[in-house]
């Protein structure tokens, strides 16, 4: 029988003392791990317990303001929920509103860089370098920003009123439409890099025989692009919704009013002036869960198998 390669290389390996025992490939595997297991356990594992249990905490008669004791008082949650539930539900529409706004103004962006600009290695660079460029200034500072660009006496307010398409009297800070565009801003390289690396991984071959097909540049687009490019939208929609929805820094610069309140600036207000750590609590881990809970319906419905 004739040996093949397979066989041969076994059996220098064998020879040579080379082959790693199964039981040390297995420790040498939980070695590895151990250090991120160890880290999860620590900083995330540990706190969601710790805000569980302090979600669940009772004032004490007669105790001062910011004093709870243990106990497993559940009705905390029902109280916070039917006081903020309106609160909630703007942090998700407003994140939804600006990962649809991120994915329309994203994907030309990743499709240009990664797909039209193929082979012009300057111009990719130069263009990733302007968009994540915002990434070297401070969270605080980008948003702030946008309240300036936004202001009263700001070119973009004064253009509008100018052409007739804002009243006199109206304002662009303190609304819904400043959160959004903010959230928008500071959440779109969210949705551009994960795009552009499913799109740079993009095998340009697939793309020259749909042409060779007599496809035209719309049906390649259509039938062959954005199909393969699936995967870089879910992770984008991920990767802009969920910190989106917890955001406070927008809508506390940018909103600041009762009808643009997300439920960050609650849960911060709670925890911070209010001193109510039960009730901060109880709205985080509401918030943490109804996010679990939307991503899991998510991924169900598209899928993780081909995530980048």
């Amino acid at each position: 029988m004739a040996r093949t390669d397979s066989d041969a290389t076994t059996a220098i390996v064998v020879k040579s003392g080379g082959e790693v025992p199964k039981g040390r490939r297995s420790r040498a595997g939980y070695g590895l791990i151990a250090p991120g297991l160890l880290f999860l356990l620590i900083f995330f594992v540990v706190p969601v317990f710790t805000l569980l249990a302090t979600s669940l905490y009772v004032k004490p008669p007669g105790a001062d303001i910011g004093q709870y004791a243990p106990a497993l008082e559940f009705g905390n949650y029902a109280i916070v929920l039917g006081d903020y539930w309106p609160e909630l539900l703007r942090s998700f529409g407003f994140a939804l509103i600006a990962t649809v706004l991120c994915l329309v103004i994203g994907y030309p962006m990743a499709y240009l860089i990664a797909v039209r600009l193929r082979g012009h290695g300057f111009l990719q660079g130069l263009l990733l370098v302007l968009l994540i460029a915002p990434f070297f200034t401070s969270f605080v500072l980008r948003t702030q920003a946008w309240r300036q660009v936004l202001a009263d006496e700001g070119f973009i307010v004064q253009s509008l009123k100018t052409l007739h398409l804002m009243p006199a009297d109206a304002t662009l800070t303190a609304t819904s439409f400043a959160v959004v565009a903010g959230l928008t801003y500071n959440f779109l390289p969210f949705m551009v890099l994960p795009i552009f690396a499913n799109l740079q991984a993009l095998d340009g071959r697939l793309l020259e025989a749909g042409r060779d097909l007599y496809a035209n540049d719309m049906t390649v687009f259509r039938k062959v692009t954005f199909p393969l490019s699936v995967p870089g939208v879910l992770a984008g929609t991920l990767l802009t919704f969920i910190p989106a929805a917890g955001d406070y820094v927008s809508a506390a610069i940018l909103g600041n009013n009762r009808n643009t309140t997300m439920i960050g600036q609650v849960i911060e207000s709670r925890f911070m002036r209010v001193l109510d750590y039960p009730g901060a609590a109880a709205l985080s881990f509401i918030l943490m869960l109804s996010i679990l809970i939307l991503v899991s319906l998510y991924v169900r419905r598209f899928g993780t198998r081909d995530l980048v």
